[in-house]
This record gives structure tokens, C-alpha cells and sequence, in this order.
């Protein structure tokens, strides 16, 4: 049985209590790995090797030389291409197809984008008078933060693992990382492409494990992690901000969302229900971008819901390494369980069900794997559970409107305020309604599409803090100003 071990100060080492947990393929439920589970030790072991690679060669590195390595660790997921999306398919069961195309080639952009952006990133710097008419110069230097904890969702793994490791040491920071225990495979994979690229050892360094009393505890409360970044629900951002507030530590959180579109009577038909039906039904519904709610303005209603209920039965589970394949399983039983409560829940609060809302008959192997319908609802009250909750599954609710007041308020609606979409043809309204979007990111006929240079982050309980272009730099690296006398 294949193990997958920490990655330490640049080794893979074993649990020093010899406890390990189960990697199963979410497609059929096979037994994948036994990955081994940290605890305070590895904890210890992974923040004392950071920290002395920061004191060491990582932190009298130059800039150049830095920047170098990191295009090397692209280089390097790329010249690896199909073990890490194999690695990563076999975790998360999502189809080639989508983790081709995204997963792996942004995992591996993430390190160059950055690089090439923190080594072109100026500082400010002013001219100030000073009473004996010489005058002072004031100018900032960027400094890394130091040792950063990094705990990554199991929905796009090395995708959103490199989000954050990528800046992390462009700045010149070191990270400990925490994947989920539901996708160990590429983040610890990735230390070898890292010792391969020649990156010093203790720079990156992972350990597994689980929450509450495991490796992600021991992590956010360790005093020597100077900086936490998560992605994942509220409610365990929460407990990393309060495990943070010791040591007074920044946090970055990317977290929950119910996320609305709005679809004017104008807009594009086909381009709406293409990306209506990314944004719902991709990975499974498994993307904090993806959209829950859906609000069509009442003259195409009809025509909308029956033409998103046709895609959303086109879509076809099966093997990840089947090209034909458009839909994966969720990523474990635990979150399948709580999907279909939701489905139970719609059911029960007299949703009218378009499509779906239920589990699929799926042969052979299969028939043990996380699979739930592709799920569409109408008719239910702006109050009901499967409106005002977070569900992260392939599913939505359309509810017709009349107003483009109505539209902004009932989108508005919500404690989360990650992202929107919307399709209008019309230039004035596109710009006065994403105004109105009280979000971290609104898309306007298009989803999903992201330049790497800008703000990214949700507001409400969407998170704190935005990662993308400069804007990730004001976590990763902190200004101290140097004032010179003349």
C-alpha cells in the first residue's frame, strides 16, 4: 500500500507515532494511500526548519536567484504533468478534462506570475522638509512576514495550495503547509519537484493531518508561524482567527459563499446558460465561486430553466480518464451525506424539483463512489434553508424577478458576499448593477475568468484580506520605512 509521508526540511518522514489515515478514490471508494498524520511534533519539527531556512541561505538569497528557482518549480509541475494530474484525480475524482485544463497548468503559473511580480513590484519613497531647510528622504523596504502557515481546501488542491505558497515565497517568506486530509497527493508531491529545482531545504515543508487536535490545530496555534492563510468553510476561519489572536497574527481567509447571477432579459441566452452551467455544476459544485442562487428576469424565466434543466442532463459521470466525461463524485461520503440532506431539505420545503435531486444509478465499481444528481430547484421562499445556506454542491435554485432593484436585493441578501455573475447586454446596467454586487468579485457576462494581477478575496463572512497582484503582498510581506536624514 502506497504511503504518503510529511515533507520535512527537505525529507519525507514518517509520523513519529506511527499513525496514518485513508486516501479513497471518490469515484468507486478504493483505498488509494495511507497518508501519515502529524501531530505537534512534525508540527515542531516542519516551523524549526522553516525558520532556520529563513535565518539561512532562502534569506541572504537575491532576488534574481529566488525568482530563478521559482520558475524552476513551474518548470518542474510541467515536466510532471501527468503524475500530478493523476495524483490530483485520484483524490478528488474530478475529470481530466477540468483539471487539465485548470487544476494543473494554474498550479504551476502560480510560481512564475508571482515571481515575475514581486521582482518588478517599487516601494514608495518621498521628499520631506525639514526645518534646518536640508531635508529627509523617507523610502519603504518589503520584507517577508517569515514563516507562513498555509492550510488548503481539497476542492482545487494544487491549485489554490500554490495560490498561496506561490506569493509566499516570491516574498521571501517560508511555509508550512496543511493540505486537507482529503487530497495529500500534490502538495506532497510537489517537495520533490521543489528539492529537484534545487529550492533550499526547510523553504517548503507539509504536514498532514486533520483539524481540531491534529496537524491544523498545532499549526495555526504554534507560536512560531508569523502569518495564516486558509481557504475553506466560516466556521473554521473563525477558529483560525481566534487560535491566530495569540502573538497578534495576521490571517488572509478565503471562505464560504452563496453566490447569486443575475440574468437580465437581454442578455445573451447562449452565453448565459454556458456559464450559468459552469458555475454551477462544475467540480461537482465544488468551487467557493460557484453559483446557488439563480435570479432570471420573469420573461425568459421559462425558457432559462428549461434550457439550463437540459444541459444539467447532458452532463456525464464516470472515469476521471474518460474523455467524455463532464462530471465527477463529491469529494467524500461525509460531504455527500450532507448534500443530499440538502436535497431532503429542498424536498421537504415544497421545492419544485427540475431535475435531479437525488442520487445516480452508477455501474459496476462506481456504484460505491460519492455521486449525487446534477440538481436544479424553483418555487421556493427567499427564507427557505437551501437558499440562505452554504450547500457546495451541483445544484441551484431559479427564481424569476421583475425589477433590477428587486434583482440587487434579493443577491444581496446573503451573510456571504464572496462573488456574483451577471448577463446583460446592456453596457449601463453592467456597470451600475456590479456596483451595487456586495462581493469581492463580480463577473460580468463571463465566470471563473481571473487575471492573476488582480484583487481577489470576499467580503461579509466571504473572508478577510485580498491575494492576487500587489494586493497579496500587503500579507505576504510587511513595509518598514527608513527615514534618512540629509
Amino acid at each position: 500500500m502506497k504511503e504518503i509521508k510529511h515533507f520535512i526540511n527537505g525529507e519525507y518522514v514518517s509520523s513519529s507515532k506511527g499513525k496514518t489515515f485513508e486516501d479513497r478514490n471518490p469515484a468507486n471508494g478504493e483505498l488509494i494511500a495511507l497518508v501519515h498524520e502529524g501531530g505537534q511534533e512534525e508540527v515542531d519539527r516542519a516551523v524549526a526548519a522553516a525558520r532556520a531556512a529563513l535565518e539561512g541561505e532562502w534569506g541572504r538569497m537575491p532576488v534574481e536567484r529566488r525568482m530563478a528557482l521559482l520558475h524552476k518549480v513551474a518548470d518542474g509541475i510541467n515536466a510532471r504533468f501527468d503524475e500530478f494530474l493523476e495524483a490530483e484525480c485520484l483524490d478528488t475524482g474530478k475529470p481530466k478534462s477540468m483539471a487539465s485544463h485548470i487544476d494543473i497548468p494554474r498550479g504551476a503559473a502560480n510560481f512564475k506570475v508571482f515571481a515575475d511580480l514581486v521582482r518588478n513590484v517599487p516601494t514608495e519613497s518621498f521628499i520631506m522638509d525639514t526645518p534646518d531647510g536640508a531635508g529627509a528622504i523617507n523610502y519603504a523596504v518589503r520584507k517577508p512576514r517569515g514563516v507562513i502557515g498555509v492550510v488548503a481546501p481539497w476542492n482545487l488542491p494544487l491549485l489554490l495550495m500554490t495560490w498561496k505558497v506561490g506569493p509566499a515565497l516570491a516574498c521571501g517568506n517560508t511555509v508550512v503547509v496543511k493540505p486537507s486530509e482529503e487530497t495529500p497527493h500534490t502538495a506532497a508531491l510537489l517537495g520533490e519537484v521543489m528539492n529537484d529545482a534545487g529550492v533550499p531545504a526547510g523553504v517548503y515543508n507539509v504536514v498532514h493531518g486533520f483539524g481540531p487536535g491534529s496537524a491544523g490545530e498545532y499549526l495555526t496555534r504554534h507560536p512560531g508561524v508569523n502569518g495564516i492563510t486558509f481557504t475553506g468553510e466560516t466556521s473554521t476561519g473563525e477558529a483560525i482567527m481566534k487560535a491566530a489572536a495569540g502573538g497578534v497574527r495576521p490571517v488572509s481567509l478565503e471562505l464560504g459563499g452563496k453566490n447569486a447571477a443575475i440574468v437580465f432579459a437581454d442578455a445573451d441566452m447562449n452565453k448565459a446558460i454556458e456559464g450559468t452551467m459552469r458555475s454551477v455544476f462544475a467540480n461537482c459544485g465544488q468551487v467557493c465561486l460557484g453559483t446557488e442562487r439563480v435570479y432570471v428576469e420573469r420573461p425568459i424565466f421559462d425558457e432559462f430553466v428549461q434550457r439550463l434543466k437540459q444541459g444539467a442532463e447532458q452532463l456525464k459521470m464516470g472515469w476521471w480518464q474518460d474523455d467524455d466525461v463532464s462530471f465527477g463524485p463529491l469529494i467524500s461520503r461525509t460531504h455527500q451525506d450532507k448534500v443530499l440532506s440538502y436535497y431532503e431539505k429542498a424536498r421537504a420545503e415544497g421545492a419544485t424539483i427540475v431535475t435531479g435531486g437525488g442520487k445516480p444509478e452508477m455501474p459496476g465499481e462506481l456504484s460505491e463512489g460519492n455521486w449525487v444528481q446534477p440538481t436544479i430547484w424553483t418555487g421556493l421562499s427567499d427564507d427557505s434553508v437551501v437558499i440562505r445556506e452554504e450547500i457546495f454542491g451541483p445544484c441551484c435554485h431559479i427564481r424569476p424577478f421583475d425589477t433590477e432593484e428587486e434583482a440587487i436585493a434579493l443577491a444581496n441578501d446573503t451573510p456571504y458576499g464572496l462573488a456574483a455573475a451577471l448577463w446583460t447586454e446592456n453596457l449601463t446596467r453592467a456597470h451600475r448593477v456590479a456596483a451595487a454586487m456586495d462581493v469581492g468579485l463580480c463577473w460580468v457576462n463571463s465566470w471563473f475568468l481571473r487575471d492573476l494581477r488582480t484583487p481577489f478575496g470576499g467580503s461579509k463572512q466571504s473572508g478577510i484580506g485580498r491575494e492576487g497582484g500587489v494586493h497579496g503582498l500587503e500579507f505576504y510581506a510587511e513595509l518598514s520605512n527608513v527615514c534618512i536624514k540629509l
